[in-house]
């Protein structure tokens, strides 16, 4: 008996042996590449863009300060208080709607964090997908779900866009892409240089659009716009040699912007001029932190970017999903509640999942309040 126990032991020690090898292995990959050095023709219109100088992207001046190494304070806040920065019970999901999109009309289904789903005039634009349960270059570390998607990656319909707002793990996730790039057909719009990512990690090149800020493309007859986002990039300790953006998606009659990451800017008044009104704005509301004022927004800013751009309804995302900096995992819902209303700006704030359709939009009803306590949650291996 003792000698099969150690030949099952030495068995189980290959295999996590072999599974950590795997792991490590694909670090290099989820790294991506440098785009400068991913060919000539791609190069050269980095070095054309108004935003690249000196070897680097560069947001609207003032140029915002970056997040530096973390201090002795702020690693010992980290190990305090993290149970208030998880849901204190199960984020209530719902299963996506399965009827074709609205012929002329625009709806959303967020999934969680920043990744969103908009179906608008009958086409359909997947923001930011990411599937994976970790928004890291491994497997083994870094911010973990605290809920599970509201419906499988195989499971989604066809769509007509996929659009990237910058290359952080939370926004461009390499399993997902490839997954996508095996399961759907459509194109992936991405700020300039993101598409050296994509080309290593096997996404054909007729499928990568690359925009620079103010350009634009046509696809399944809607007109893509990239447009400014004050924030950076990067996917390793070199920064900001990819280009991070927001974006416009319009049909005939009705219009969306999604923020991606972005610190509050006066930039939200001249795209809304340029661009709105919209329909709906996708905001993000949260990992905020007085340590980096400048490259996420707050929940008060991002009501007045909503208004700024002209929205007539703001939808908060990247929230609730990864605990990315150290308020309280409740604390972005409730003070993005307390400011709309005070200063009347439509919300809505679905459950992982529901669909909203912007001709019926559902009353608020705080949801997420019971779960604004201190417990233990989901926990799940990797996606």
């Amino acid at each position: 008996m003792a000698g099969w126990r150690t030949v099952r032991r030495v068995v189980a020690g290959g295999a996590a042996l072999a599974a950590a090898g795997w792991v490590l292995r694909e670090i290099p990959a989820e790294l991506g590449v440098r785009p400068l050095a991913s060919g000539p023709d791609r190069a050269e219109r980095i070095q054309r863009s108004p935003q690249f100088r000196d070897g680097s992207f560069y947001n609207p001046m003032p140029e915002p300060t970056h997040v530096g190494a973390p201090e002795p304070a702020m690693l010992r806040e980290l190990a305090r208080d993290r149970a208030q920065r998880r849901p204190a019970g199960m984020v209530p999901l719902m299963a996506p709607p399965s009827d074709p999109p609205p012929p002329a009309g625009l709806r959303a289904v967020w999934y969680g964090h920043a990744t969103t789903m908009v179906e608008i005039e009958g086409r359909r634009v997947m923001f930011d997908p990411v599937w994976s349960n970790r928004v890291s270059p491994s497997r083994l570390v870094g911010p973990r779900r605290h809920h599970p998607l509201p419906a499988e990656l195989g499971d989604l319909p066809q769509l007509d866009a996929i659009v990237i707002s910058h290359d952080h793990y939370d926004h461009l996730d390499m399993a997902t892409v490839r997954s996508l790039t095996r399961t759907q057909r459509a194109p992936f719009l991405v700020p300039l240089g993101i598409g050296a990512h994509l080309e290593r990690w096997g996404v054909p090149l007729y499928r990568i659009i690359e925009l620079d800020w103010d350009e634009e493309a046509e696809v399944a007859g809607l007109r893509f716009v990239s447009t400014a986002a004050r924030h950076f990039s990067g996917r390793s300790l070199r920064r900001n040699d990819t280009l991070w953006g927001s974006w416009v998606v319009a049909g005939r009659t009705k219009r969306v912007f999604y923020a991606g990451d972005s610190g509050y800017f006066e930039g939200y008044k001249s795209i809304g001029a340029a661009h709105g009104p919209f329909d709906l704005a996708l905001m993000p509301i949260g990992a905020y932190s007085p340590a980096w004022p400048d490259i996420h927004m707050n929940p008060e800013e991002a009501v007045t970017a909503a208004t700024d751009l002209g929205a007539s309804l703001l939808l908060p995302v990247h929230w609730a999903t990864f605990s990315l900096a150290l308020h309280p995992w409740v604390e972005p819902i409730d003070r993005l509640w307390r400011e709309a209303r005070a200063r009347q700006v439509p919300i809505v704030v679905p459950r992982p999942g529901q669909g909203v359709d912007t001709e019926a939009v559902p009353e608020v009803d705080t949801w997420w309040e019971p779960l604004g306590a201190t417990a233990p949650t989901f926990t799940a291996d990797r996606l």
